[in-house]
């Protein structure tokens, strides 16, 4: 692979993840990130996005006491 195949399916899986962090994802959607995603790159991404969540939490919590 290139690295402008790479790339988007990086992209596809970040967005992925942010939608299944919502909760909200489209069947149609669903279907292909599933054929176009690994799931090294979707444990990867979800474990950075996990990390910034718990960071951005702690971050307002020190704001607001």
């Amino acid at each position: 692979m290139t690295q402008t195949e790479k790339k988007p399916a990086m992209w596809r899986t970040i967005v992925a993840v942010c939608w299944a962090m919502l909760g909200v994802r489209k069947g149609k959607e669903y279907e292909k990130d599933f054929a176009s995603i690994t799931p090294l790159h979707v444990i990867a991404v979800g474990l950075v996005a996990i990390v910034i969540l718990v960071l951005a939490l702690i971050w307002v919590v020190n704001l607001v006491v």
